[in-house]
């Protein structure tokens, strides 16, 4: 299955051209080599209603089966991406953002100040990551060997069901 994602990068500085966004490429760069699309990016600034909107339009649209946002996840005023995408968000999935935050936290204390949230909205899934492309890249490995499985049930796969246990014959 090629997974068709958007990358929304959610940076004052980068939106207005200050700063590169490294944080979108490298998260690309990794989505290509699973094989996957990337059929849309954008950088925004830290703006509750800009990034709404963009989410919302994005996950309306028919063309993305996950979207994943890099930046605003954290304790700055200005940091809003959690928001935004709870409301836009139909359900919720904790498991997503536990499991990046788990994870994290092997590595860094700091982990435990991510607000990163992940929910699907239609059959679309959002993911929050952080901003630093290091980290953004780690916390996505985290997630991804669960990301085609989990297209899968949003879309009502008929074959999703394989993939939640053995055949009859092992029980036999």
């Amino acid at each position: 299955m090629i997974l068709r994602f958007g990358i929304l990068t959610s940076s004052d500085r980068s939106s207005r051209g200050e700063r590169p966004d490294l944080s979108g490429p490298a998260l690309a760069e990794l989505v290509t080599a699973q094989g996957w699309k990337v059929v849309c990016t954008a950088i925004v600034p830290d703006v509750l209603d800009v990034l709404r909107e963009t989410l919302s339009t994005w996950t309306d649209g028919g063309e993305l089966d996950i979207i994943l946002t890099t930046g605003g996840t954290g304790f700055s005023a200005r940091d809003v991406t959690p928001e935004a995408t709870s409301l836009v968000i139909d359900r919720q999935a904790p498991g997503l953002a536990e499991a990046m935050r788990q994870e994290s936290r092997k590595s860094t204390p700091h982990a435990m100040l991510s607000r990163a949230t992940a929910g699907m909205r239609g059959r679309v899934l959002i993911i929050n990551l952080p901003g630093s492309p290091k980290a953004a890249v780690e916390n996505f490995q985290v997630v991804l060997p669960v990301l085609a499985h989990a297209v899968e049930l949003m879309k009502a796969d008929p074959d999703a069901e394989k993939h939640h246990q053995p055949p009859l014959a092992t029980f036999l």
